[in-house]
């Protein structure tokens, strides 16, 4: 496994402050065209209900989120599905070709079983005032969170998928991956140099800091090895600094990545990460 762990430039992308745009959860278009059903569209649904790839899903794909996927296909944004990269409680992601490379595509469920758990980090967020209690608003909200948090951690220098569009509840975005399947975990990979890997991933959230954004989850689990680089992946929970309980997942997201540097055989601990990210002009030997 290489030893460089690159960094994007930062001197390339233009740091947001901390001003935060409001977010619209109104009907898509995914919403009409499901309620239109044209003979496109229905023939479109049934090649997607056949495809081995999403049999099993179909008790939860409402036909506003086949009406979404058909927005995308229509869009030029997805080309062609493949298999799914990764199963959950709260979205699949699944393989698919785009335009012109390939691409992930996050479909989440309107179900999803840890809607109160999706509440907790939407609620106290000023994007989202006054967003009702359905479940399906909350859902939306939450994928349009995710395109938003990308964009923006883009923006402040922290390698990310790039994310390409998003429809109602399903988010297309830059797959990492090659022949052999999609890109490893940290936390499920060889790690030659440890410390090179941890100095990238505590630039990354002090640049998220720095940016207003906290990712509120990370781990060894949501960061991604490919072609030299860490990528931080999952931000959907991410909130900004004027969360009621921003700190609070600041310092659980440090006591993650220090546990598992220090499982590494670094001396690093999870007081002396939080000093480093919220330092506002944080040394950068780490002393």
């Amino acid at each position: 496994m290489p030893t460089e762990f690159e960094l994007v430039d930062l001197e390339e992308v233009d740091t947001p402050g901390d001003e935060w745009e409001e977010i619209d959860v109104t009907e898509t278009e995914a919403d009409r065209i499901a309620r239109r059903r044209d003979r496109e569209f229905e023939q479109f649904e049934k090649r997607i209900k056949d495809a081995d790839q999403f049999k099993v899903e179909q008790s939860v794909f409402d036909d506003a989120t086949f009406g979404a996927l058909y927005k995308l296909v229509q869009d030029g944004h997805v080309e062609a599905f493949g298999g799914p990269i990764s199963t959950g409680k709260e979205a699949n992601v699944y393989h698919a070709l785009g335009d012109d490379r390939e691409v992930a595509v996050k479909v989440y469920r309107i179900n999803a079983s840890n809607f109160r758990q999706m509440r907790d980090y939407l609620e106290g967020d000023p994007r989202f005032e006054g967003l009702g209690g359905k479940k399906k608003d909350v859902v939306l909200a939450w994928v349009k969170k995710e395109l938003s948090n990308l964009e923006r951690a883009r923006r402040a220098g922290v390698r990310v998928p790039d994310p390409i569009a998003a429809e109602r509840n399903v988010l297309v975005m830059e797959y990492f991956g090659d022949e052999d399947g999609r890109a490893k975990r940290l936390g499920e990979v060889h790690i030659e140099n440890p410390q090179t890997a941890y100095e990238v991933v505590r630039e990354y959230m002090r640049r998220l800091y720095s940016a207003g954004l906290i990712h509120g989850d990370l781990s060894e689990y949501n960061i991604v090895f490919h072609d030299g680089q860490l990528i931080v992946i999952d931000l959907g929970q991410t909130v900004t600094v004027h969360h009621p309980n921003s700190r609070t997942f600041l310092e659980r997201d440090c006591v993650n990545v220090a546990s598992f540097f220090a499982r590494q055989g670094l001396e690093v601990t999870d007081e002396g990460l939080l000093e480093f990210v919220t330092r506002p002009d944080p040394d950068p030997s780490g002393s």
